[in-house]
């Protein structure tokens, strides 16, 4: 039973009271931001002395804090029951208020970015200017790459209609694209949908999955001329940036901009590439478990243990989580019971209420984390997950200035990840039988999707944009041609590679953000040897993972990670993370026996 919000206990709802006492405060706030904002236009073509340029950035930086805690506050009051006008209509005036300050403040980064690399390296370098070292220096660096005013400004307008590529797939995939229904097992017609989709290809019934498979990626081939020229577009348009930045790959440019050295990509796909064989070994397990004659791409995501009903309710759920989290010393115990006891997480699912998960926040405040718990081992994981984000937050938040507190996306999920890596082990301490066999299938299956399949997408990507570096044609038959040829090389002989698989690309949609998947699979890789060095080595190293968690955007991305002692651009981290894949497989495959 689904009950209205009012119906839910408080302890188990979060306290966005702590953003704002009142929905009268979150007005106030409004206005004076509002009234604020044009007083940026004062600094328009005055950035040049200390002192302007200082004020300037720290009456931004104030806004910005400000629009962040309206936004939240209202968005978060949303999503707690999206049925309340009243909160659309908040969300709606705080992202309009966002809009409004982009644009009159649009002045600052181009008038900063005409000042002399030494003058910005010596704003940087007074003590003054302290909060903004890490945005001066991406000043600094863009200074290499930064065009004539002229030239720059028709970079601006080309910017207009750079993401069509996307924005047609996006309408395409979402409102246009028809799939066949598809028969169940008690022969009902069912209308596929992406979600649908995903819960058809888990299905016990083979025929079942083979049908949705068939509809699926049939809808795709029909109009593979059409995204190929599309993805063709995407491609082009990446590397026409990447040439007038002065740079020789797409893929330079891609890292560039995330201030991440592409050896990192390659050391990546060169790793896994050396790793395959086990992966190998996991899908022919998968047939054996499952008992098929052949093993299609449809019966991957067939759990080959099926999940155990764990009853496990919020309380019980909240005691595992600390005991699995409490590895981390008493410091941290100590910042997650004040999670769970003060007002963080919302817990329960209610009428209108935002679906899945999330954590989210403001600097000044604790984060927040937003569930719909149900008492699953799935729902014990998620939470885990978001408690991940939320004290990677907190940790930022309470150790930077708001200005430095934002962490990459490169990071962002590491810690989160190390969190459910960290509760599997614990529940494995005492797992046994049909448990035991589960979770290791489902550590199994987080390495199998997250670091094999995204990695098998990244080097997909660079095939694609090296076709258009060399000067190459891209259509939808060498595209297919290459797709089918990684889907045999990441699964093996032990699977029937049907031929529709190689239209799986088509429906991808963070191909037209290029270059993206990668951060999935190095943020696993990162989590499993930070998770392995804390069991190993305990408060000692935690100690080093918490300069990892407070260091927020301070530092490039690989830098950061360095704090916890991993570098990816070494074989270790990449090396320990497929013997940990092979390591549980084996116990898997003896568990079978």
């Amino acid at each position: 039973m689904v009950y209205e919000r009012k119906d839910v206990e408080a302890k188990y709802k979060w306290k966005l009271e702590d953003i704002f006492a009142t929905d009268d405060a979150w007005e106030e706030c409004y206005f004076a931001v509002d009234e604020c904002i044009p007083h940026v236009l004062q600094y328009q073509n005055k950035l040049t002395s200390d002192d302007e340029i200082f004020e300037c950035l720290e009456l931004s930086s104030h806004i910005i804090y400000d629009i962040m805690k309206i936004f939240c506050y209202a968005k978060m009051r949303k999503d707690e029951d999206s049925r309340v006008e009243k909160y659309q209509a908040m969300t709606d005036r705080a992202q309009m208020l966002l809009v409004k300050y982009v644009s009159i403040s649009s002045f600052i980064t181009p008038e900063l970015c005409e000042l002399s690399k030494e003058r910005l390296e010596e704003l940087k370098s007074n003590k003054r200017f302290k909060d903004y070292t890490v945005e001066l220096e991406r000043l600094i660096r863009d200074k290499d790459i930064v065009l004539s005013k002229k030239e720059e400004k028709l970079l601006s307008e080309v910017q207009l209609f750079a993401d069509t590529n996307a924005e047609v797939f996006n309408m395409f995939d979402d409102a246009d694209i028809k799939f066949a229904p598809v028969e169940d097992e008690k022969g009902n017609k069912v209308e596929l949908s992406h979600g649908i989709y995903s819960l058809l290809l888990q299905n016990p019934n083979q025929e079942v999955r083979a049908r949705a498979f068939d509809s699926m990626f049939t809808a795709y081939k029909d109009h593979i001329h059409m995204i190929a020229a599309n993805y063709a577009g995407n491609v082009k348009k990446d590397w026409f940036f990447a040439k007038v930045r002065g740079f020789k790959t797409a893929l330079d440019y891609s890292m560039y901009k995330e201030n991440v050295p592409p050896t990192c990509y390659r050391k990546l796909l060169e790793a896994v590439d050396k790793g395959t064989e086990p992966l190998h070994r996991y899908i022919a397990l998968r047939k054996k478990v499952l008992g098929v004659e052949t093993l299609n791409m449809y019966d991957l995501y067939l759990p080959i243990v099926k999940e155990q009903k764990v009853e496990m309710p919020f309380e019980d759920a909240k005691k595992t989580v600390k005991e699995a989290l409490s590895v981390m010393g008493k410091d941290y115990q100590e910042t997650l019971a004040s999670a769970f006891e003060d007002g963080w997480i919302d817990v329960y699912e209610n009428k209108g209420k935002h679906s899945g998960a999330y954590s989210w926040g403001c600097y000044g405040v604790h984060p927040f984390v937003l569930l719909n718990y149900q008492e699953t081992v799935h729902d014990v994981f998620t939470l885990a997950h978001e408690l991940g984000h939320a004290m990677h937050s907190f940790y930022s938040n309470s150790n930077q200035p708001k200005q430095k507190s934002s962490y990459e996306i490169f990071v962002a999920e590491i810690a989160s990840t190390v969190n459910e890596v960290l509760l599997l082990k614990h529940l494995l301490k005492t797992a046994t039988g049909e448990l035991r066999k589960y979770l290791l299938s489902y550590y199994l299956d987080m390495f199998r999707t997250t670091l094999f399949r995204q990695t098998m997408f990244s080097e997909f990507e660079v095939v694609a944009h090296t076709k258009v570096e060399r000067g190459e044609p891209i259509t939808a038959d060498n595209l297919c041609e290459e797709y089918l040829a990684l889907n045999k090389k990441y699964y093996g002989e032990a699977v029937e590679h049907n031929d529709l698989i190689k239209y799986e690309w088509a429906r991808i949609p963070h191909f037209y953000r290029s270059y993206y998947v990668y951060k999935y699979a190095t943020g696993i890789t990162t989590a499993v040897s930070i998770a392995s060095n804390i069991l190993e080595k305990g408060e000692a190293y935690f100690d080093k993972y918490r300069k990892f968690l407070s260091a927020g955007g301070s530092l490039a991305p690989l830098d950061i990670i360095r704090l916890a002692d991993v570098d990816l651009e070494t074989d270790a981290p990449y090396e320990k993370a497929m013997k940990e894949f092979a390591d549980t497989l084996a116990e898997l495959e003896k568990s079978f026996e």
